[in-house]
């Protein structure tokens, strides 16, 4: 399962980048490694999947036709754990960047991600196997996620760059209903650019 979602989320991006508007560009690719943090109430401690996952994001220039929201810059990426403890998952979205001082920059990004991770128990609540199979998965409830992002950026030169970032998976009850406990990861990624101006 994993090697078709990850096959699957490479194809959409080639596919992506060959139909992407004749204005935009690959201006940036990054590298990054995060780490699950978040139980299923939401408190802030080691999650329940112990591997680290790989990401890798390739950025666009912005399009003329999403100047309306800002001019975010279109990204697809791909995540992938080190062992078999975790989840795949890969997808497309947009990040707003804004350099607040010389070389240090705050960027949000929003999107759209599918997955490999447990949707639900497929155990009888109150039986042990129930009980275990809860306390080893996050339960995601939807195959379809959205991705809401934020990291803090430090310019290395006028090519590349490091975030400190977090991530947060979850179908918010818009894209299907019922069970959610989401996913959530920080991490560190480097950041190389193909232009050396960076995206205002």
């Amino acid at each position: 399962m994993k090697f078709k979602l990850l096959c699957a989320t490479l194809f959409a991006t080639l596919a992506g980048a060959a139909l992407a508007p004749a204005q935009a560009k690959v201006e940036e690719v990054r590298l990054g490694l995060v780490g699950n943090i978040r139980s299923d109430q939401g408190d802030v401690v080691g999650g329940k999947y112990g591997a680290l996952n790989a990401e890798i994001d390739i950025v666009s220039s912005s399009p003329d036709f999403l100047n309306i929201i800002g001019s975010p810059r279109p990204y697809l990426f791909v995540s992938v754990p080190t062992a078999e403890d975790g989840v795949t998952f890969g997808g497309v979205g947009v990040y707003w960047r804004n350099e607040f001082v010389e070389n240090w920059a705050f960027e949000l990004g929003f999107g759209y991600v599918i997955h490999d991770g447990e949707i639900d128990n497929p155990y009888p609540n109150g039986t042990p196997e129930a009980a275990w199979f809860g306390a080893e998965h996050q339960l995601l409830g939807s195959r379809d996620l959205f991705r809401t992002s934020m990291a803090l950026e430090r310019e290395l030169g006028e090519r590349a760059a490091f975030q400190i970032y977090w991530e947060h998976m979850s179908h918010g009850q818009i894209l299907d209903s019922g069970r959610n406990q989401g996913l959530d990861y920080v991490g560190l990624r480097l950041l190389y650019r193909f232009d050396p101006d960076p995206a205002n």
